[in-house]
Formats: structure tokens, C-alpha cells, sequence
């Protein structure tokens, strides 16, 4: 019982996590096109009233006609609307899914003893520590170097140090499907913080004083300007690494924090293309073709990296020629009944049974000789032959007679 509603809890919260992160990443990639968008007003009323940029657009049938004031406009309307609960949703919603599915389980899921022998509790408490030890770490940085002269590229290059470090000790103590979670889940984090901390209380203080009618200091919107422009670059390698759990050839590499680092770095540079893009078109900007080009040439040479020798693909090395139900039931007893057989059934799955067998065949084969996910983490030593005995059973037709 516990089982089926710790699935629909992860159900529940996955739907929420991706509502609230369309939101937040939808209003984030546009407000980013809104200010690359931009340009001087015509009209000589808005000029009086301090616009420094205006758009008109066309969306659905109507006109659009946003505008932008450089530092405040000369009256503040009754209705703001604020842009916060979509990012606090989206971490709060992700840390509660990513508390049940792995926090929960943390022996099974955060803990590889071949990579770190330590307990469930040190595991899952060091890797809510990668959360807060990374924002404490960025938030350093961007203090220290932000405002200086070159301070953006000062602090991307630092940001990206720190990411890359994160992701070596992450892969090298976490088993990978895990690491990179926990590495989105940080930068992910970040983001977050980023708003909590530094965007939405500028622009408290900005709304305030003009509400009071003190001078409005500037350095709220270049400071909480500066923070949302990294989340923008955030944004995809963050997605990147929480799409990767579906894919084990990128967590599984022996090298896999390289692999880790080389497409978030990929995501990076496909943003900063969009981003320029729109400032190009306006001649703002050369072309940024180029950042698109270094982005898909990263992942084309990660992609050949990672590939399989030719041929090792149809069938893995041991394979019989033939292989009967009562090999694989023998491998099953040792290895899989702890968690799926008559005391146990996690994810509903039980394999004690002819019957139960050919029901999960598909998804057995996929999880054990596909995607290579379980036993999680080999928690039991299931062995490459043992492996190549389930494929080639699955080959001759999943027979359970």
C-alpha cells in the first residue's frame, strides 16, 4: 500500500513540477525576448513619461503594446502583477518529488557503495547540502565580482568552475542517475534563491519608494536584472539534467560527469543564441549563429563519444544461443525476488510467477538489459551474463513454460 501511494504522490507532484516549470520557464524566455525586443519609443508622450522601450506585437487576434520604463514609471497603477510563485511552486513542488523518490529511498536510490560506502541518512543529507552549498558558493561570487568592470564574464566563468566541480563530486560520490538529478537539482535551486533573494526584494524596495516618493536607487534592477539573466542560462542545462534520469547511456559512462558538464555547457551556448538572436535581427548584435554552431558540435561529439562499438549492440557478449525460463527464473530468485516477489513489490512489479513474469517481460528486458536501471544501482550484483541469459530468453519469445 505504501508503495502504490508513494506512486501517486510521484505522479501527483511530477504533473505540479512540470505545470509550475512551464510557467516560470515560459515567463522567463519571454521577458528575456521582451528586452532584447525592444526599441526607443516613437511617440513623444511616451519619451515624456520616461519609457525606454516599447514592442508591438500580435498574439491570438489582438495587439499587444508592452512598454518598458528605464528606471520607474511616473505612477504606479493599484494592480502589480508579480512574477515569484511560479519559480517558489516549481522548487518547492521539485524538492517534494525529489524527497520521496529519492530522499525516501535513499539506501536504494543516493547510495552506490562501490562509489561512497556510507549510510542512507550522511547520503541524503549531503546532497540536500549540494543545494545549499552551491547557491552559498554562487551567491559569493556574484557579490564579489558582479559589479566590477568585465563582472558578467567574470562571473560565468566562475558559475561554470563551480558547476563543473559540483558535477565531478556529484558523479564520483552518487550513482549517476542520481548525480544528475542532484546537479539540476542545484542549479535548480539557485534559480530559485536567485528570485527569493535578490529579484523580488529589489523590486520591493523599487515599488516602495516610488509608492513613498523617494528617489528610486537603480542598482535593485541592475542587481535583480543581472541574477535573472543567469537563470535564463540556467534554464537548459537544468532541463538537461533532469530529462537524463530516462536515459542511462548519459549517467552510466565511466566518464559520466564529462558527459554531464559537455551538454549543459551545450545548453548554455544554445541559449546564448536565443537570447542574441532577437538583438541581431535589430541590429544590436552580430549574427549568433556561431553559439548555436559550438552548442550542436558539443553534442554531436559527446553523441560519438558515447556510441557503441559496432555490433555490440544485437547481442551482448556471454549470450547463449538459447536460453530457457528456468535460467532466467534461477537469476531472478537471486537477484530480483528482494524486491519484487511475495514479501515486496516495488512499483507494483512482482516477478514470483510464470504468470507475473510474462505479464512485466517487456519492461523486465528493458530495465535489465536495455537501460541497464536495474537492480538499482546493481544493488545485487547482477552479473553481464546473467544479463545477456535475460536478453537472449526475451529474444526467443519471453517462454515461461
Amino acid at each position: 500500500m505504501e508503495s502504490y501511494l508513494l506512486d501517486w504522490a510521484n505522479l501527483l507532484l511530477r504533473w505540479l513540477h512540470v505545470i509550475t516549470a512551464i510557467a516560470w520557464v515560459g515567463s522567463s524566455f519571454y521577458f528575456v525576448f521582451l528586452d532584447s525586443s525592444l526599441t526607443p519609443p516613437v511617440d513623444e508622450d511616451l519619451k515624456r513619461q520616461g519609457v525606454s522601450g516599447e514592442l508591438w506585437a500580435v498574439h491570438g487576434g489582438g495587439f499587444y503594446h508592452p512598454v518598458k520604463f528605464a528606471v520607474a514609471p511616473p505612477k504606479l497603477p493599484q494592480h502589480l502583477h508579480w512574477f515569484y510563485w511560479e519559480s517558489y511552486t516549481t522548487w518547492l513542488s521539485g524538492f517534494a518529488l525529489f524527497s520521496i523518490s529519492y530522499l525516501w529511498n535513499a539506501g536504494s536510490y543516493l547510495v552506490d557503495k562501490s562509489l561512497m560506502d556510507w549510510s542512507p541518512l550522511a547520503a541524503g543529507a549531503t546532497a540536500v547540502g549540494f543545494m545549499v552549498v552551491f547557491w552559498l558558493a554562487y551567491d559569493v561570487v556574484c557579490r564579489v565580482f558582479g559589479d566590477r568592470e568585465k563582472g558578467d564574464a567574470i562571473v560565468g566563468a566562475l558559475a561554470a568552475v563551480l558547476v563543473a566541480v559540483a558535477s565531478w563530486l556529484a558523479c564520483h560520490w552518487y550513482p549517476g542517475r542520481a548525480a544528475f538529478l542532484l546537479v539540476g537539482a542545484m542549479i535548480a535551486t539557485a534559480m530559485s534563491a536567485n528570485v527569493l533573494f535578490w529579484i523580488i526584494p529589489g523590486q520591493r524596495k523599487v515599488v516602495a519608494a516610488i509608492r513613498e516618493g523617494r528617489p528610486v536607487d537603480p542598482i535593485h534592477g541592475k542587481r535583480g536584472k543581472q541574477r535573472s539573466v543567469h537563470n535564463t542560462y540556467f534554464t537548459l542545462p537544468v532541463l538537461l539534467a533532469m530529462l537524463s534520469n530516462h536515459y542511462s547511456f548519459l549517467w552510466s559512462h565511466p566518464r559520466n560527469w564529462v558527459v554531464l558538464v559537455l551538454l549543459m555547457f551545450a545548453g548554455a551556448a544554445i541559449r546564448q543564441f536565443f537570447v542574441l538572436r532577437h538583438g541581431w535581427k535589430l541590429g544590436r548584435n552580430r549574427h549568433p549563429l556561431p553559439y548555436a554552431a559550438v552548442g550542436i558540435a558539443a553534442i554531436v561529439a559527446t553523441a560519438i563519444w558515447l556510441s557503441p562499438a559496432p555490433g555490440t549492440a544485437a547481442v551482448a557478449p556471454g549470450a547463449p544461443k538459447v536460453a530457457g525460463y528456468a535460467q532466467v527464473k534461477t537469476i531472478l530468485e537471486q537477484r530480483c525476488y528482494q524486491c519484487h516477489g511475495a514479501q515486496l513489490q516495488m512499483k507494483n512489479v512482482r516477478l514470483d510467477s510464470p504468470e507475473a513474469l510474462s505479464q512485466h517481460a517487456a519492461s523486465v528486458y528493458q530495465q535489465t538489459v536495455v537501460t541497464r536501471l536495474m537492480p538499482l544501482n546493481n544493488a545485487t550484483g547482477l552479473t553481464e551474463q546473467e544479463r545477456a541469459v535475460v536478453g537472449q530468453w526475451f529474444r526467443d519469445g519471453a517462454k515461461v513454460d
